[in-house]
């Protein structure tokens, strides 16, 4: 059902069983996936992909203008969003700055009232953004990672999958996967509950624990030294421990990554 004042672009490509609200606005070159909701006053702007069973709710913009004062509107680039993704009130999520590229959210994420997207991140599915939540550009948050509400994230941060980012939190340094962010580029440790409610077995989690461990030694903060020794010294058999270990090895050399540290060794500047 489309309410008779939706706008829609003349070329815009909408699947079935779609719903658009009152007052919606869906342009050109946009294509909206089956069973997907638009609510009352969403925008979906030019270069915007839906699959199916999104839900953009009231008063959100999806493809916005990149927030950067070099970029050329006349760039195509889009956003795409992923099967059974939630949108809530007042969420943006902007295109990226690159000819044909996309700002993508992966499938069955969640991002909640007035949480914020900036161009060329890439996140995985299952991600949870609590309201309020900030990411800069060109941020990578891997698969069911938690993001609380208020989190601050700068440009170019890594966030591992599982970790979870607590509120308020500002973060200018790699989370690694399965741990807890806070404060201000602090780790406090494994995400030990999350990891537990998620089925985690205790043999995966107690190998979790000897590579945190491995890595975060005291007195031996080059923590890429520490996961490569431990790497060589087979620490880690399992899937998720050689995850972990490697997350700290497989950086983009080009790009600057830092990664949170205990309290102790970080700078009480707060």
């Amino acid at each position: 059902m489309i309410h008779s004042t939706a706008i829609i672009g003349s070329n815009a490509r909408l699947g079935t069983g779609v719903t658009v609200g009152p007052y919606a606005i869906i342009e050109n070159d946009t294509v909206i996936g089956d069973n997907c909701q638009i609510a009352a006053h969403a925008v979906i702007k030019q270069g915007t992909q839906l699959r199916d069973n999104v839900s953009v709710d009231h008063h959100a913009v999806i493809g916005g203008l990149p927030q950067d004062t070099s970029f050329d509107p006349a760039i195509r680039s889009g956003v795409v969003v992923g099967r059974g993704t939630k949108i809530r009130e007042s969420v943006t999520i902007h295109r990226s700055t690159k000819e044909g590229k996309n700002t993508v959210i992966g499938e069955e994420c969640f991002l909640m009232a007035l949480a914020h997207i900036a161009h060329d991140c890439v996140l995985g599915n299952g991600i949870i953004l609590a309201n309020t939540a900030t990411l800069a550009g060109h941020i990578y948050v891997e698969d069911k990672a938690f993001i609380s509400g208020g989190v601050v994230v700068h440009q170019f941060v890594r966030i591992g999958e599982n970790a979870m980012v607590s509120g308020n939190a500002r973060i200018g340094m790699d989370v690694p996967p399965y741990s807890i962010a806070l404060e201000r580029n602090h780790i406090a440790g494994l995400n030990l509950v999350g990891l537990r409610r998620r089925g985690f077995s205790r043999s995966v989690i107690y190998e979790l624990k000897n590579c945190y461990r491995a890595v975060y030694q005291d007195g031996k903060m080059n923590l890429q030294n520490n996961a490569a020794e431990a790497i060589a010294q087979g620490v880690a058999t399992t899937t998720e421990g050689k995850k972990f270990l490697e997350f700290f090895t497989q950086t983009d050399a080009s790009k600057r990554h830092q990664f949170v540290r205990p309290r102790t060794s970080v700078d009480q500047d707060d």
